[in-house]
């Protein structure tokens, strides 16, 4: 089987993001903005999985653009808990490269797509 890139980043960033979350939760007893960052996070890898086992281009295509919005949704997450002081700057930037690398990375699948779809 051939390695798809987008599919293991987000399958491992999904992992990073369930692993802050229950360092939010537990360490810093913060329960809504880390529920927030887990649903979006945890997203981009499910509907990438979903768009795998899409029936045409077309669905192939919205399920991605989903996983994208869901990646820009989790780097405002990111981008408050560290405003708010829940997450330090280098949590913050180790894990915000990781989002910004899956955001160009379905980007560039999303712009390519598009030209074959439409």
């Amino acid at each position: 089987m051939k390695e798809n890139i987008i599919q293991d980043k987000s399958f491992q960033f999904a992992v990073r993001i369930v692993n802050l979350y229950k360092y939010l939760s537990e360490n810093k007893k913060e329960f809504v903005l880390s529920k927030q960052v887990l649903r979006s996070g945890t997203s981009i890898g499910a509907n990438i999985e979903e768009s795998i086992g899409g029936r045409s281009d077309k669905e192939f295509l919205f399920k991605l653009e989903i996983s994208y919005k869901q990646a820009r949704e989790t780097i405002y997450w990111l981008k408050l808990l560290k405003a708010t002081d829940y997450i330090s700057v280098s949590e913050f930037e180790s894990i915000h490269i990781e989002a910004e690398e899956i955001c160009k990375i379905l980007a560039k699948i999303i712009i390519t797509l598009k030209g074959k779809v439409n």
